[in-house]
């Protein structure tokens, strides 16, 4: 598990877990970039929008491992939001646009992509 204050310089810790975890679980290492991307974006996503870099809110990071499948369980303490009105980057009105494509990656990088507790927790899964 994985605790971090609501501060963006924490991010950074997400590289450090991730290579730990590919070391312990004999990861492929085709899967990494995936699974370094995808929840780097979770947690900045967690840390900016969710707790509005509340440095007194947390975002945690869980981990589970079964049947193939890595599972990521990413909670923070705002009040959540609806994925499906985040605008769709691909839509030529927002290619210009920055920023508002971290939704859209970790959909095309995880294997399975949920929001729970009205957006406050995203799970992501990964197939090994």
């Amino acid at each position: 598990m994985l605790k971090l204050r609501s501060n963006p310089q924490n991010i950074l810790e997400v590289e450090q877990f991730v290579t730990e975890l590919m070391a312990r679980y004999e990861i492929r290492s085709d899967l990494h970039p995936n699974i370094l991307i995808s929840l780097t974006e979770a947690v900045n996503n967690a840390i900016r929008h969710g707790n509005l870099e509340d440095e007194n809110k947390i975002v945690s990071v869980d981990l589970k491992k079964n049947n193939g499948t890595l599972h990521f369980r990413i909670c923070d303490e705002g009040p959540g939001f609806d994925p499906a009105r985040v605008p769709d980057p691909t839509c030529p009105e927002n290619l210009q646009k920055i920023g508002g494509r971290g939704v859209y990656i970790m959909q095309q990088l995880c294997d399975k992509l949920c929001y729970k507790s009205n957006g406050s927790i995203v799970e992501l899964e990964f197939k090994l």
